[in-house]
């Protein structure tokens, strides 16, 4: 984990042609009263993986206190942590302060942006609802739906200024909210529209991606590929995965 002293420096791109292990994982959901720690989980992926990337939901309601905790159990990390946030970390409307206490625990925290470690090009924004296929919601009828519509847009946007920015041949695409249909089966399909949208998808496949990591989808599938291809993973913490464990393992 980098300290508060390293983390203003430029990312090190050391053994950039080699390939990179990444741990992801999403949905930590860490709660006020630090009922759960993954303090030891982030010690045994700092010893798997080169990389960890979070998925979004990191704290369980947006509160200053779960995100300090996190921060807390961050420490035992000792590679680089790449991230999103996630629908619960807006729930309290602590997002600023949120987001700052984990970016000043090293965490690069995307909205946007993007960032290049170890030879992988790291593409992230939170993404947002509206469906997939020919179910996807239009912009049409009230103002409540076009905002939803305008809001949903507008993510994808963000996730394509980000892989815009991406100079390496090994991009990844980070997410909370669901590029494909395939990877939320699983999950009623009453709720489909609310756990991610088309749109993410037909941006991702402008772009030559590697790999697509999200979560959201606590009983959603492990894999799937957009339309043109590139694979995607759901790996909430909940999913079961080829590990085993909370989080997945991917080479890049």
């Amino acid at each position: 984990m980098n300290s508060a002293t390293d983390k203003d420096k430029p990312v090190e791109k050391k053994k950039a042609n080699s390939k990179a292990r990444i741990a992801a994982m999403g949905d930590l959901h860490v709660k006020e009263h630090g009922t759960a720690s993954y303090k030891d989980l982030f010690a045994e992926i700092s010893q798997t993986a080169d990389i960890l990337v979070l998925t979004g939901d990191l704290t369980d309601l947006g509160k200053v206190k779960e995100a300090e905790l996190l921060a807390a159990d961050l420490r035992s990390c000792s590679i680089p942590v790449v991230g999103v946030l996630g629908n619960h970390d807006y729930e309290c409307g602590c997002v600023e302060e949120v987001t700052h206490i984990l970016k000043d625990a090293g965490v690069h925290l995307l909205e946007g942006q993007a960032v290049e470690i170890n030879g992988v090009g790291f593409a992230g924004a939170k993404g947002f609802a509206g469906g997939f296929g020919r179910h996807m919601l239009g912009s049409f009828g009230e103002p409540a739906i076009k905002a939803m519509v305008t809001e949903s847009v507008e993510e994808t946007m963000r996730l394509e200024n980000a892989l815009r920015q991406v100079r390496s041949e090994r991009a990844m695409v980070v997410l909370h909210y669901a590029p494909i249909r395939e990877t939320v089966a699983g999950e009623p399909e009453e709720i489909f529209p609310f756990l991610g949208s088309s749109r993410l998808a037909e941006t991702i496949d402008r772009f030559p991606v590697k790999a697509v990591v999200h979560g959201h989808a606590h009983r959603g599938t492990y894999e799937g590929r957009t339309p043109g291809g590139a694979p995607v993973y759901n790996v909430a913490s909940h999913i079961e995965k080829p590990t085993g464990k909370p989080y997945a393992l991917l080479e890049l």
